[in-house]
């Protein structure tokens, strides 16, 4: 079906344009936040031919189209539906009952995603270099490689003002002005982190207190937390300064204030909790070993379906700004669990007789060899169950075996087959232990599924 007509039938399923009081999109998925969720027909929008899945989340209608394809959908569904009247606030009431932990993890997810293509095509240059390194396919110091490694830090020592700026929005502050305090956290007369080994910084003296002048290049909490801060400053503000006055008094005390904030109170807060984080992941990887790797990696699946795996984030960014570690440990097992998906697609393939169950499940398991993970869960192994269960074996013993081979990754954002780019630059064994684990985990979730076997889905 063309875009354009996926849209005009979509639209009177789920209620109409009066129905309709947002629309969004992530890489597969397109979302409506909806008035009543009970005009949508979901059985009529599950038997359209584009559509591979459907579920709620975080009060959103969420309809699986797959990558390349939702995007397109999403701006056809933008012609046709017309948001409610602006300044009209509606909040649907199952959103209004979302747990403390669910909305941070949500929070965390709006204020990464749109960041993580940068993220990726880093991840990306990096495995270039380590490839044209790998095989010497370049001069180590020519000029070329220096600037592929230019290209491929850059995000990462600018990743406070991509977070800032992202943060700011999803707090409702001004968004340039968190990518100022983003600024001020990876200003360039702060001592970089990582050459806390070969320098000492300099410190200043407030109010007695000797506070060292030490940058937060890659890091992500001391940004939240100041930007945070720096929004709830933002809106007291507002309420006090007259409007005449708010483009001078505003930015000023906004900046002044958070600024020290971040630098003299939540930057040094924010190390320590980063690293009490990554110690006792530390402690877990190191001590439980593949006991851990089996369990993350059977568990992973789940805290996808309940949205809070993009919470990590957060973590691996950690662990790579940590010096003790300075790798991603974590990264392996998920890819294990989405890999594990595609694995146990297939063997809904290859078992089902429900020819569009059929259709579905071919594209959507290489999908998940490549990442991206939500069309065959959702749409296949979750509502078939057993199938899911199986991706769950498959995830834990792949998991504990990238553990117990201690593969590690450079980088977040990928996994799957992408995620190649990031795992050669630490070492060919290190690459060569991530197929046998990719291996371990798409074959063994194939063979669970068959054995479990499935109740195949009617026509």
């Amino acid at each position: 079906m063309q875009h354009k007509e996926i849209a005009r039938e979509l639209l009177p399923l789920i209620g109409g344009a009066e129905n309709v009081i947002s629309i969004s999109h992530c890489t597969t998925r397109l979302r409506f936040n909806v008035r009543d969720e009970t005009k949508i027909d979901i059985a009529a929008v599950e038997k359209m031919e584009s559509v591979q899945g459907t579920f709620f989340r975080y009060g959103l209608f969420q309809i699986i189209f797959g990558a390349g394809v939702v995007n397109k959908i999403y701006k056809e569904m933008a012609h046709y539906s017309v948001p409610g009247p602006i300044g009209q606030e509606i909040q649907p009431e199952s959103q209004s009952n979302i747990n403390l932990l669910t909305k941070f993890a949500k929070t965390l997810s709006d204020i990464f995603v749109p960041i993580i293509p940068v993220i990726v095509a880093s991840g990306l240059l990096m495995g270039l270099i380590g490839v044209l390194k790998e095989f010497s396919l370049g001069a180590y110091d020519g000029p070329v490689m220096k600037l592929l490694d230019i290209f491929s830090s850059a995000a990462f020592i600018i990743l406070p003002v991509l977070l800032g700026f992202s943060a700011a929005k999803q707090f409702g502050a001004n968004p340039f002005l968190g990518a100022v305090i983003g600024g001020i956290l990876t200003h360039p007369d702060l001592l970089d982190p990582s050459m806390l080994g070969s320098q000492k910084p300099s410190s200043v003296d407030i109010l007695g207190f000797q506070v060292p002048l030490i940058g937060y290049q890659g890091t992500v909490i001391p940004i939240l937390l100041s930007v945070y801060i720096m929004s709830k400053l933002e809106r007291i503000l507002k309420r006090i300064v007259p409007r005449s006055l708010d483009l001078l008094v505003i930015p000023f005390i906004t900046v002044m204030t958070a600024g020290f904030a971040a630098l003299f109170i939540m930057g040094p807060l924010s190390l320590l909790i980063g690293h009490l984080v990554s110690g006792c992941l530390g402690f877990v990887y190191q001590y439980a070993g593949p006991a851990a790797g089996f369990l993350f990696g059977g568990l992973y699946s789940l805290l996808v379906f309940s949205g809070l795996h993009h919470s990590f984030y957060v973590i691996e960014a950690s662990l790579l700004a940590d010096p003790q570690y300075g790798v991603n440990f974590l990264l392996p097992i998920w890819s294990m669990a989405n890999v594990a998906q595609g694995g146990a697609g297939l063997a809904v393939c290859l078992k089902t007789k429900n020819a569009n169950l059929k259709k579905i499940s071919i594209p959507a398991s290489f999908t998940a060899f490549l990442g991206i993970v939500e069309p065959i869960m959702f749409g296949v192994n979750l509502k078939l169950l057993r199938p899911f269960i199986g991706a769950s074996i498959g995830g834990a013993l792949g998991g504990a075996y990238v553990v117990f081979m201690h593969v590690a990754a450079n980088s977040y954002g990928l996994s799957g087959i992408p995620m190649i780019s990031i795992i050669l630059p630490l070492g060919t064994a290190n690459l060569i232990h991530y197929l046998i684990g990719f291996a371990i985990a798409a074959i063994s979730a194939f063979i669970a599924t068959l054995c479990l076997g499935f109740k195949d889905e009617k026509e």
